[in-house]
Order: structure tokens, then sequence, then C-alpha cells
């Protein structure tokens, strides 16, 4: 089976967007949100974070074939409408692979972009050291696995671990999905105590976001006064 890419993609309103009259606001919201639609090979999930993290606006959570096709929809969202006032915070690559340590994934390993989605969507790149990839596949696979089954204990987390090596800064873009983010947050707390920890070089900027359809998070963003 060949790989497939996603994206997260981070996009930030210039604040100029909330002075212009209204009436101009709501048709280049709709124009924006019309082009954030799936298209072709394109799957898109949109989540908002309004006023959760500075210069981020809006979460978009894609899957595809080529790269080719995240690029098009990338630039068909930002040339529409209020689209054409979006800037990229930040922008996440990685490549859907089987893992090395997982023969027979859980439905709790498995792609973000089957079935309903939930609540909450949680996206960071990730890097390990050069040790770590220096270490016998074996001893790898072992802490790895001490990892996994840790994570087995929080059945409402989905995970998604893709991978990134020469096409993003990150080794990984990892992404969890979830309806209780305390439960996830307990989750993560315990993954810090693992011994996989310290082979963890960088794990941040973490980009939460709260899924809602485009038209909603389009609606919110045009409500706003001056």
């Amino acid at each position: 089976m060949s790989s497939r890419y996603v994206q997260a993609l981070a996009l930030g309103l210039d604040p100029g967007w909330r002075r212009l009259p209204e009436s101009e606001r709501c048709r280049g919201g709709d124009e924006f949100a019309g082009s954030l639609q799936t298209a072709g090979s394109t799957r898109t999930f949109t989540y908002s974070m309004i006023g959760l993290q500075p210069g981020v606006d809006l979460l978009v959570w894609r899957l595809a074939d080529s790269l080719g096709d995240l690029d098009a929809a990338a630039a068909r969202a930002l040339g529409w409408g209020m689209g054409a006032w979006m800037t990229v915070s930040h922008s996440f690559l990685g490549l859907i692979q089987p893992s090395e340590y997982v023969s027979r994934p859980t439905p709790q390993e498995q792609s973000l972009f089957s079935g309903d989605r939930s609540r909450y969507l949680v996206v960071y790149p990730f890097t390990k050291s050069s040790e770590w990839y220096l270490q016998p596949q074996e001893e790898r696979r072992r802490v790895m696995q001490g990892h996994i089954k840790v994570g087995h204990r929080w059945p409402q987390v989905r995970q998604l671990l893709a991978y990134s090596f020469g096409i993003d800064d990150q080794d990984f873009l990892v992404a969890y999905e979830t309806d209780d983010l305390p439960a996830f947050s307990e989750l993560v707390r315990a993954l810090r105590e693992t011994e996989s920890r310290r082979a963890t070089v960088t794990d941040t900027p973490i980009l939460t976001g709260i899924h809602r359809p485009a038209e909603e998070i389009v609606g919110m963003l045009v409500a706003q006064r001056r």
C-alpha cells in the first residue's frame, strides 16, 4: 500500500479583517469556507483555535495521496475571500506508513481520518536524539513497547504517528484525538515517566483545536466586532 501524506496547517487571521464592512466579511467568509471543502483525494477537517494560542485561529487537518494535492488545497484556501487575510503560523507534514514497533495496530492507533471526529485534536512535531537511532533496533523496540503499553491505559485517546524524515524539520508529526482532554493530559504526564522520554529532543509547539465545521468557525470570526 502506498504512503499517504498528512498535514496540520495552522492559520492566523490578520486583525485588519475585523475592520472590514460586515457585508464584505460575510461574503469573504463564505468563499473561504467553501474553499476548505474536501476535494479529490484530499480529506479536510477543521478545528477552531480562536483565542487559544497567539497568532492561530484555525487548524486545518488534511490527508491526501500526494504532496501536490496538499499544496493545491492550501493554495485554493489562501486565495479565496477570508483566506487572503490568513497567514500560515505553523505547518507540519508527515507520511502515514506502517510502524516499525507495532505489527498489528489497534483501533486506538489507526488513522484519525476514519470514523467520527472527536471533540479535540492535539498535534505537535516530535524529534528524537541521534543517540536513539544509533541504538540496536531490538533495544529501541523494547523501550517503545513500554511506551505503547502506557498509552493503552487510555483507550479514549486515539493516536496517529506520521513520519516526517526528509520532508519536514521534525522526525514525526504526532496527533491525538479525544473527547476527554483531562484524560489526555493524564496520558501525557504518564508518558513523561517512561524510558522513551530520555530520547526526546523537541515536542513543541503543541496545537490544540476544537472540532467545528468550517462554516461555524468562519461564522465565529465574522461575528466578531471591531
